[in-house]
Order: C-alpha cells, then structure tokens, then sequence
C-alpha cells in the first residue's frame, strides 16, 4: 500500500484527461440545463459505512480503493494525481458514507470541508470527476446523505450544492444514452431517478429513467439474473442500485415498477449462490469479495429470502453449505469485444471453510495496474489446469501492448459440460471444457466430489484427445517437439496467504493450516510431481500484491491422456474448538 502523499510514480490517469464531448455536454448544461431549487426529498439514507474508516478519514488518512495517502492539512483536492481506481474512488463520493456513520456527527465538519472545497473547483465542471459514471455516483451520494451534509450549512453553499446537484442531473440526462451496456448504465439511470425523485425541477426526468431502466433491465439481466461479464462483483453492483431505486420510489409514495422487481427477484438467488461460507463472492472475471455488508443490505431492502439456485448461477456452480463453500467456473469466459475483464478460469474452483478462505484465485488486479490486471486473468492463476505456457482463453498476438481495455480474448473455451450430482455422502459434479481442442486436440475433464459435511474434497484432473480429429491434431503438436520433449501440463491450487502450508509426510503430501488452527491435508495419486510453490493474491483492499503459495502437480502428457488425482481433508481432529464460525445466509 502506497504510504507517500503523492504518486508522482504513477502514470497520469486518462481520467484527468476530461473528454471534449463531456467537457462541452457540461458547458451546455450549465446554459441551458434543470435549475435545481431545493429539495422535495430528502432520503434517510441506510447507514452502510464503516466506523474505522470514517475514522481514518477525519484524522486525515485517505485510505481508497485500496491505496492511502496523508492529507497532512490538505484538501483531498489537493493532490496532483493518482491511479484511476483512487481517482474514481475520491470523485465517486462514497466515503461520505463512512463520515455519515460516525457517531455525534463526528465527521460532519470534515464532510462539508471536503464537499465545500470540491464544489468550489469543480462544481462549474471540469476536473476528473466529470466522466459519466463518476457523475452518476456522485450524485447519488450527494443526494443520500443531502440531510447530513446540509445541516447549519451556510446559505451559499447550499445555493452551490443545489447548482451542482442540477449541474450533474442535467449531464447525466444528456450523456445517459451513452452509458455502456452494463453497471455504468444502470448506475446512471439510477442516479437520474434519486435526481428525479429528490430535487425539485427534475421532476420531470422520473418517467423517462424508469423507462429506460426497465429496458435495460431486459435487455442487461437475463431471465436467469446473470450479466454478460459474468463478474459478480458487478452483478451485486447492479443488484444494489436496483434495490436502491426501489426502495426510494417506495419512500415517496410512487408504485413500484414491475420490471425493477422482477430483475431483483431474478438477481437475488444468484448471489446467494455465488457467495461463499465466510460471506464474500468468488473471485473471478474481474470481481473481487465485494464490500462487506453490501448484499446482506441489499437483500434487506429487497425483502426477498431468496434460495440458492439449483444447477448454474451465472455460470457458476457451487458445491457445499454453510460451513464449508466451493465454487467452480462451469461456463466460458466471454470472448470478443468487452472481455478485457474475463478470465481464463473455465472449471476454477475456490473453497471456503467457515470464515477462512483455503482455495484461492489470484484476483483481478484491475486497481494494481495493467500488468497485474493482465496476470490475474491467466489460467495459471487460477486453481485449475494449464497446459505450460498456454492459457484456456488467449488474447489476439501483440495485444498485451494495447490499453488494457483493448484485451480481449480473442478465442477460448466455447464448450463446457457439466454433470452434477447428488449421493449418499456426498455431491459431485463433472465437467469438461475445449479450450485446447482447436490448438492441441486436448479436452480438460475435472471431477469434484465434496462430502456432505466438507470435510473432504476428492479431484481428478485430466486431458485427453477425445476423438480421432483430436487425435490427429496431438500427434501434429507431438511432432514438433523432440525426442525428449513432452507436452506438459500443472495442476494449481492456489492458498489464501493467512493459509501456513508446508511439504509434510517424507513430500507426499503438503499440509495447510488456517488461523483458526484448523488443518487441511492435500495429496495426490499418479505419477505427478508435488510442490509449493511461490504465488500471489492480488488484494485491492490493500493496494498490493500478497505474497503467499500454490499447491502444483506437474505432468507430462502420456498418450492420448493423462489424469492426476488428489484430495484435499480436514481431519476431524485437527478440527478447531468448536463455536459458530459461519456466515449466516
């Protein structure tokens, strides 16, 4: 985590670069857009921040999307740069939610110092925070905590608060038909129904948002309630804002739009599918845990109990319950335009054990920079099997020197199959994903089997040339190698790096210990190799790598194929003391 108070190392963010076309959307809208003259709702806004981060903020360390920096007297605005997630993070206004929470309004002053010193330089326009979706947080954040921020305001910053309240409302209404598909659509929409609901001359913006938001609800949510990007990170985003609307056109009086409350009650049983035992989501295609608290507030709102889903839940499937979670990545990665964010992670499996993450990816990276973001997305960070040096899903050649959000996977796997299951002791599920059969002639088939009580996990590894095309295509691969070379291929498991592992009984087995002194023992059966390797969990929270470690079994192709197996238990007396470490769901 960055501790210095400037980032004169980083590359000056595109965000500083304000478009033209959203330069120009801001000076027509200052002569021709809504005067906003007051407040017709003012919304109790749900107290979703944290104490220990208001905290910080009030003594003056800016701790953001991950990195932190010391005001040292100064105004956040006052600092020259910074990477995009931090910018986005100090412009999007959420903190105002951790200043809200404060008791006996111990953040008030430092809320409209840091209010009172943005509007003066930027809320004309211009600055960082004029981009469409930054717009469109800020605004709902403004509007949420409007009673909290106003109180014994002086009148000429309220008569500066309500100018920039319309200044951003009328952007917002002009640049919404350029949203892009996905959160920053439905985030933009959502901000123009708080405007429309809560300041007086928007009024007349309600019927046109809510339209809008229900044909992107149709069009950005499918009936099954997954997003293309499959990231569930932004899936909980979409959730969130959906609630949130609901929920205010419920607060004034207003019905309830149909389409909204079907998307919620679409959405909702797929995140309870896609978060694990401890309460955070899985890691893959570009998301992250998500914000602790968020869904439990949303689900709140929502007044849904949902269950989990049977079978797929945005292409994912999970296995377990309460006490021990495990989800895999049973679907393929988008491809094409708008994937710069997917992972080649098909049949990627995370475990989660009471409070304790075992069984990792690597993350993201998005807010670590573009060579992190790059790395968190190949296979081989991933807990799953690669073939050395080649990943599942592959960018265009020489696209790793584009923008990063240019990299799009340009082929991957297009075919996955699962089978699941349910026995006696346990449930299982097979899977099967193409992503080497058009370059190698290989299929990678994965078993899972875990007990019903999650105290052990069984695996099996595999690729095989299914059919004679694919054969046909190995032996052209093998051709090319010499005498002594092999295809070969890694099986990963990536640990949590509060997870101590070690080589254990004479190096057949590697044992793993969490911090509530729980233990889990991995082995193996077959011919592969066994080791511990060094590895990396690309933690946003706190604005850094972490060094921790991943199980590897490595192999050689033999024939047309070759399996490893390998289990993964938590013997029952190295169980801990018992207690509720569960997350309650």
């Amino acid at each position: 985590m960055s501790d210095s108070p400037e980032f004169s190392t980083m590359t000056q963010p595109m965000r500083t670069r304000m478009r033209l076309s959203d330069r120009l959307a801001v000076w027509r809208v200052g002569m021709t857009g809504p005067r906003v003259t007051g407040f017709v709702w003012e919304p109790f806004p749900e107290l979703t921040g944290s104490e220990e981060q208001g905290q910080r903020l009030v003594a003056g360390e800016l701790r953001l999307a991950g990195h932190s920096i010391a005001l040292d007297g100064r105004m956040p605005w006052q600092i020259d740069a910074g990477p995009d997630p931090f910018i986005d993070a100090l412009h999007g206004f959420a903190w105002l939610d951790d200043l809200a929470i404060l008791p006996n309004a111990a953040g008030l002053a430092t809320a409209q110092d840091w209010l009172g010193d943005w509007l003066s330089r930027y809320g004309r326009g211009g600055g960082p925070g004029w981009s469409l979706d930054l717009v469109a947080r800020r605004q709902i954040a403004m509007i949420a905590h409007a009673r909290f921020v106003t109180q014994a305001i002086a009148p000429e910053d309220r008569r500066r608060l309500l100018a920039a309240l319309g200044r951003q409302g009328g952007f917002l209404q002009m640049r919404a038909p350029r949203a892009a598909h996905g959160l920053a659509r439905f985030e933009v929409l959502a901000a123009l129904v708080h405007s429309a609901l809560s300041l007086a001359g928007m009024q007349g913006a309600l019927k046109p948002a809510l339209n809008a938001l229900a044909q992107a609800c149709a069009e950005d949510i499918e009936a099954s309630g997954a997003i293309v990007s499959r990231n569930p990170a932004e899936l909980l985003d979409v959730f969130t804002r959906l609630t949130g609307v609901a929920a205010l056109l419920k607060q004034t009086g207003k019905p309830a739009d149909p389409a909204i409350d079907t998307a919620i009650a679409r959405i909702a049983p797929s995140l309870r599918s896609l978060r694990h035992a401890d309460g955070g989501l899985v890691r893959m295609h570009g998301g992250g845990r998500g914000v602790a608290g968020q869904l439990d507030s949303a689900l709140a709102r929502s007044n849904l109990r949902p269950s989990r889903i049977k079978g797929l839940a945005m292409g994912y499937a999970r296995l377990g319950g309460r006490r021990v979670s495990l989800i895999v990545d049973a679907a393929p990665p988008l491809l094409g335009p708008g994937s710069h964010t997917a992972h080649a992670s098909t049949l990627a499996f995370e475990l989660v054990s009471g409070r304790e993450p075992v069984i990792v990816s690597a993350g993201s990276g998005h807010g670590l920079g573009p060579q992190w973001h790059r790395a968190g997305r190949a296979s081989a960070n991933h807990s799953t099997l690669s073939l050395l040096g080649y990943a599942s899903a592959r960018l265009a050649r020489g696209a790793t020197r584009a923008d990063p959000a240019l990299q799009d996977f340009v082929t991957g796997p297009r075919i996955v199959e699962v089978q699941q299951s349910e026995m006696k002791t346990a449930e299982a599920i097979a899977l099967s994903h193409d992503g080497w059969r058009a370059t190698h002639g290989l299929v990678h088939l994965r078993s899972l089997q875990l007990a019903h009580d999650g105290s052990l996990l069984r695996g099996e590894d595999g690729l095989a040339a299914m059919t004679a095309a694919d054969r046909a295509t190995l032996d052209r691969v093998q051709s090319r190698l010499s005498n002594d070379d092999r295809l070969r291929f890694a099986v990963r498991f990536h640990l949590h790096p509060d997870a101590v592992a070690k080589i254990d009984m004479g190096g057949t087995a590697v044992s793993i210990q969490l911090p509530n002194r729980e233990t889990w023992v991995f082995r193996h059966v077959g011919d592969a190799v066994l080791s511990l390797a060094p590895s990396v969990y690309l933690d946003e929270e706190r604005g850094r790598p972490r060094a921790t470690k991943q199980i590897v079994l490595s192999a050689a192709l033999s024939g047309y194929g070759s399996a490893v197996s390998w289990t993964l238990a938590r013997p029952v007396g190295l169980l801990p003391a018992p207690g509720d470490d569960t997350q309650e769901d």
